[in-house]
């Protein structure tokens, strides 16, 4: 019983939310900004392949 309560007691889990949380935020953006970061992307990869093609 008294293991329970120390259990229960323990802050150390909460830097395992945050991450969890900060995470869970970063795949939300990447996924409402995917067609965005994809044209960026795209254009970068188009502009490196013409001027390496250009040597």
């Amino acid at each position: 019983m008294n293991a329970i309560k120390r259990f229960l007691k323990e802050e150390d889990g909460m830097g395992t939310v945050e991450v969890i949380l900060i995470i869970v935020v970063l795949v939300g953006l990447v996924l409402i900004f995917r067609n965005q970061i994809t044209a960026i992307i795209g254009g970068l990869f188009d502009k490196i392949t013409d001027k390496t093609s250009s040597f």
